[in-house]
């Protein structure tokens, strides 16, 4: 990618935006996970907990190392929790696992937005990298008929913005799904739901940032573009 002064006035703002929202899921989880469920429940057990509830079965729950590393991988249908998260009995843990499992709900529901997102996955990965090389072959033969091809890149990159807007409903109901099964379960008190609600919501900000940041990026392409074909003209 190029620096120039749309990168300063237009994405770094949500660049730091990013930033801070990563840091505050940080520091929310970390304020929660020193609070105890007072059941004891662990991480991988408030997984199995939801998974039970919406009677969703042939999931594994499985440890992966780092930190803040968990997710569901729908390609061999499996939870994976991080060690912080897997044993650990805190209210921050238990939100979290909860999340990944209400994303393995959704799979097991065939909920429309996670299809989606996974079917784009392989095109969104090909079509951001393919339309950066695009565009920059546009930019050094702005002045011929190939720089043309800089438009047909910033189309392809469009799928970037596409992934992150189907990717906020998705990451939403997972967590309106965690919460409720939580709520319902009488497994955690009000004080616990609140903190393993809160760094859902924590965690859900930086999908919106991500979102905020793709959109950018790609205002930021049409300009450069744009203000290299005025040049030619």
């Amino acid at each position: 990618m190029f620096f120039d002064i749309y990168y300063l006035i237009i994405v770094l703002p949500f660049v730091i935006l990013s930033l801070i929202a990563s840091a505050r899921v940080r520091s929310t989880f970390n304020r929660y996970s020193r609070i105890p469920t007072v059941r004891g429940i662990t991480g991988a057990e408030a997984a199995r907990m939801v998974l039970e509830r919406n009677g969703v079965s042939g999931v594994e729950i499985r440890r992966v190392s780092g930190k803040l590393t968990d997710h569901y991988n729908p390609k061999d249908n499996a939870i994976y929790l991080s060690e912080e998260v897997y044993d650990s009995r805190s209210a921050a843990a238990c939100g979290v696992a909860a999340h990944e499992a209400g994303h393995a709900v959704q799979y097991a529901e065939e909920y429309l937005p996670a299809k989606i997102r996974l079917s784009i996955v392989p095109a969104t990965n090909i079509a951001s990298s393919a339309g950066i090389y695009l565009i920059l072959i546009g930019l050094i033969f702005a002045n011929t008929f190939i720089g043309y091809l800089a438009y047909v890149g910033i189309l392809l990159f469009s799928m970037t913005v596409l992934f992150q807007l189907v990717t906020l409903p998705v990451e939403f109901n997972a967590s309106r799904r965690a919460m409720v099964a939580l709520r319902e379960s009488g497994l955690m008190t009000r004080e616990e739901e609140s903190g393993a609600g809160r760094v859902l919501r924590a965690a859900a900000m930086t999908y919106v940032a991500a979102l905020a940041v793709a959109f950018a990026q790609l205002l930021r392409l049409i300009l450069i573009v744009s203000h290299a074909n005025d040049r030619r003209g």
